[in-house]
């Protein structure tokens, strides 16, 4: 009964899609320490805490005040809460516990992280409502995700650098450009229950336009974050890599044919960041 629950709160969260942020959050801690002084285990702990955290947090948050909605669409008809699975207490509790972990871990962390703790909460909390009033959502909910590696950085350094800020750039353009043929599958429900987004606001062709221009910058973003943090050849090969899995997403999606659009939003974006993480690390241990 209680893994039952565990699973149920699992697939509510979609703690699967961590996968996404992760990857990208460790592999900015390690630039960030590279050449620098190894901070100890307990930090890494940390970090993955209040990552951990905020993620809970923000699902948590927009399953909360998404209920009506998720009611109303048939694709999200099976949800947790919408079907009863987890009770709006039980989801109101895990966030409120998911945030208070983020918050204790970050400051923990830092003073400066502490500080700081509550404006990421807002930043990431605050997306699930930007669909009600912009068609640029899915640039929102790419900010509140590339807060990620940002943060970790922080953690690591105690300031900003130039490549936390490229690859904040490529994590959020990376994650509008593929949230945006996600809301492929609900054009017809945003505009008909009066919810923004690009393909509902340019209609599906444009909006695959988007978000392959927003995957362009990503790879640009990532390129300049080799040269920014001095990496080498094996961190250029994993970009080459990149650019093709994101060639590969957008060759998966067209138009009238949205059939293979769970195989380009959760595995090839999956293998996109895990492949980051690799060949990230794989660099650095080269250039030790």
């Amino acid at each position: 009964m209680a893994l039952t629950r565990i699973v149920s709160f699992g697939r509510m969260i979609k703690f699967s899609h961590s996968i996404f942020a992760l990857p990208f959050a460790l592999a900015a801690a390690a630039l960030a320490v590279r050449g620098g002084v190894r901070p100890d285990a307990w930090r890494w702990v940390l970090i993955v805490a209040a990552l951990v955290g905020a993620r809970t947090a923000a699902l948590g948050f927009n399953r909360l005040v998404d209920l009506r909605f998720d009611r109303a669409n048939p694709r999200t008809r099976q949800r947790e809460l919408v079907t009863g699975q987890i009770s709006v207490r039980a989801a109101a509790v895990l966030t409120v516990l998911a945030a208070a972990l983020f918050v204790a871990a970050a400051a923990a962390i830092s003073p400066l992280c502490g500080a700081l703790a509550p404006v990421a909460l807002a930043l990431v909390c605050g997306y699930s409502y930007s669909k009600r009033f912009t068609w640029a959502c899915h640039l929102v909910l790419g900010l509140a995700i590339a807060a990620a590696p940002v943060g970790a950085w922080i953690a690591m350094r105690g300031h900003l650098g130039a490549p936390a800020g490229a690859l904040a750039l490529a994590v959020a353009t990376w994650v509008g450009g593929f949230d945006v043929l996600y809301a492929l599958s609900d054009l017809e429900f945003d505009r008909a229950a009066g919810l923004c987004s690009i393909p509902a606001r340019f209609g599906a062709r444009r909006a695959l336009v988007i978000s392959a221009a927003l995957h362009l910058v990503t790879l640009l973003a990532l390129i300049a974050l080799g040269y920014l943090a001095g990496l080498g050849a094996a961190y250029f090969g994993g970009v080459a890599l990149i650019g093709a899995l994101l060639a590969w997403e957008h060759g998966l999606v067209r138009p009238g044919d949205l059939s293979r659009l769970d195989a380009a939003f959760f595995t090839l974006n999956g293998w996109v960041s895990v492949g980051f993480l690799a060949f990230t690390l794989l660099d650095l241990a080269l250039h030790r």
